[in-house]
């Protein structure tokens, strides 16, 4: 039976025990700080099971002897952006939070998978596989999935049509220089070259690389939950049902895409080993200059983490 830890039970946390349970794909161990908080939730949750029909375990805990053996462990401990808040502004605070949580979780979990949500997420991705020590294809940050289908949305907005004719992937960085493959998107198989002029293309890409501020600004008290969990919950579903889905994520690269030995939203191949295999996709000239900005900008936080580690 496969187990499932996912460490924080705010929105995202609880949200995703609440998807996965639906979805009845495994055991779930919720954990948190706060007392009470991640049993709570897990207890309310489990007592739905009997009107949904699953029949797999949840329990809340503080402890984290109660995730021993977990098969995934998912990280979305950390505070959340504020308006006026840049992922970046989280750095520090919430490398203190990962560093923690991840010498905890793998302690007990030395053959888990990890998915990183916490942000500034390829930089989250990069402690994590740091301090945990996992082979780099057992470390993975969900940012790709994400940012894909925001910017599906957006596109299907604007020309009133079914999100399933949309195909599209969006690389790079979880942040304002995420790369959208305009030379890869199409609708219907048509080129959305062909179907939108280069104005309204750039205002679906700035919308798609400020998607998370934009809900953190209707809000006003929170952040985005909803499309974040359905992203991580896609990503489980691919490893531990092994189907071998292309998605994009924040994943280690060496060779490819020219990296260099960095976490960086790339396609990978996902199944049961966690990361099976980047997939390179030809970029055309601005694209490539887009992806190189975001490379050296990922750098830049990772040489941050670095610094904190070693402080």
């Amino acid at each position: 039976m496969a187990k499932i830890t996912i460490i924080g039970a705010g929105n995202v946390g609880a949200t995703a025990a609440h998807l996965l349970a639906l979805k009845n794909l495994a055991d779930i161990v919720l954990v948190d700080v706060v007392e009470g908080l991640p049993q709570g939730k897990a207890l309310d949750i489990l007592e739905s099971g009997p009107i949904e029909g699953f029949d797999h375990k949840i329990i809340g805990t503080n402890n984290y002897e109660d995730t021993n053996d977990s098969d995934i462990i998912v990280i979305t401990a950390g505070i959340a952006r504020k308006p006026g808040m840049t992922r970046e502004d989280l750095l520090k605070t919430n490398a203190s939070i990962v560093k923690g949580v991840v010498e905890s979780a793998v302690k007990y979990s030395p053959n888990a998978i990890l998915i990183v949500v916490t942000n500034p997420l390829d930089a989250m991705v990069y402690l994590a596989a740091k301090v945990s020590n996992f082979s780099k294809n057992k470390v993975i940050g969900m940012a790709g999935v994400l940012d894909t289908t925001r910017f599906k949305t957006f596109i299907a907005e604007e020309l009133n049509i079914n999100a399933k004719k949309i195909e599209a992937v969006v690389l790079g960085s979880h942040g304002d220089d995420m790369v959208p493959l305009i030379s890869k998107t199409t609708v219907d198989g048509k080129p959305i070259t062909d179907l939108l002029p280069a104005e309204k293309i750039n205002k679906l890409v700035e919308r798609t690389r400020n998607g998370g501020i934009e809900i953190i600004n209707l809000l006003k008290t929170g952040s985005a939950y909803y499309a974040p969990v359905s992203s991580i919950v896609e990503m489980i579903d691919a490893i531990l049902n092994d189907k071998k889905k292309l998605l994009p994520c924040a994943a280690y690269c060496g060779k490819e895409y020219g990296v260099g030995g960095y976490f960086i939203g790339v396609p990978a191949v996902l199944g049961r080993n966690g990361v099976e295999k980047i997939v390179e996709f030809d970029l055309d000239e601005n694209e490539k200059m887009q992806f190189e900005k975001t490379v050296e900008h990922v750098k830049e936080l990772c040489a941050e983490v670095d610094k904190l580690l070693t402080t």
